[in-house]
Order: structure tokens, then C-alpha cells, then sequence
């Protein structure tokens, strides 16, 4: 149970986060409550253009990061976690491929909430983000290789 707890627990928690945040609360219209008057604050003469353009960009970037957050939470349960002494290439076919399923899981989810859209781009962005993620584990996996052996 414990092991459970402490690898499982934070895979299940932040994809709960993730599904939260394909809600209506993190929608274009709600983050832009925030954005905007920020954004207006470090530039009152900024265009509305302008402010389109880095909301975009800020809502893309998210997608990226909390799929790499994903995969380095996924990679860590399912190496340590479990003990299965897989090889390295199913590992990251096995995480890649699971947050790719939740990626396309939750733009379906997306299409079912009225303030939000689904997108295959977004799909796309989130699996490049879990490759980002992945290959950072894989980086500080074989630095701790090194570093033991």
C-alpha cells in the first residue's frame, strides 16, 4: 500500500489536475480573467492581437508541460514502482504510449464541455510534451546509471 501511495497516488492525482483543467475553469474565457489585466499591468498600450497571441502561446505551453510533468510521473511509477526490470525501450513506448491514450482521452472530454473545443493539435502538443518528459527521465536515468555503476 505504500508503494502504491508514493508512486501511484501522484500519477492519479495530477491526472485529476489535467482532467480539472479541461473543465470550464481553465477555459480561454476564465484564464483570461487573469491574463489579460496582468499582461495590460506590464503594458497599458498592449495590442488585443498581442494579448491573443501570448494567451495562445501560454495555453500551448501548459499543454506541453503537464504532459511532460505526466510521463516523468508515469516513468517513475512504472520503474520503481512496480520493480518489473523492463528494458528502457518499452518503458518509454509504455509511458509515451499511455499518456498519448489520456492525451486523446481528454480532448474527448474537451468536446462534451460547452465553453471548451477539442483539438488534434492539442493531442499533438501533448505528446510531444510526454516525449519531452520521457526524455528527461531518460537523461537522469542514465546519469544515475552512471553515477552507480
Amino acid at each position: 500500500m505504500r508503494a502504491f501511495l508514493r508512486y501511484w497516488l501522484p500519477v492519479a492525482i495530477w491526472l485529476g489536475v489535467i482532467f480539472i483543467g479541461s473543465t470550464d475553469v481553465l477555459s480561454a474565457e476564465h484564464t483570461s480573467r487573469f491574463l489579460v489585466p496582468f499582461l495590460r499591468w506590464l503594458d497599458p498600450h498592449i495590442s488585443l492581437a498581442a494579448i491573443n497571441a501570448i494567451q495562445l502561446a501560454v495555453r500551448k505551453l501548459a499543454h506541453l508541460i503537464e504532459y511532460a510533468i505526466l510521463a516523468a510521473l508515469f516513468w517513475r511509477a512504472l520503474r520503481d514502482g512496480l520493480n518489473l526490470g523492463t528494458k528502457i525501450w518499452i518503458l518509454f513506448i509504455v509511458v509515451w504510449f499511455a499518456c498519448g491514450i489520456f492525451a486523446v482521452s481528454d480532448e474527448f472530454h474537451q468536446s462534451f464541455v460547452p465553453s471548451r473545443t477539442a483539438s488534434p493539435d492539442d493531442v499533438l502538443i501533448d505528446i510531444y510534451g510526454a516525449l519531452i518528459g520521457i526524455v528527461l527521465c531518460l537523461m537522469f536515468s542514465r546519469r544515475r546509471l552512471t553515477r552507480s555503476g
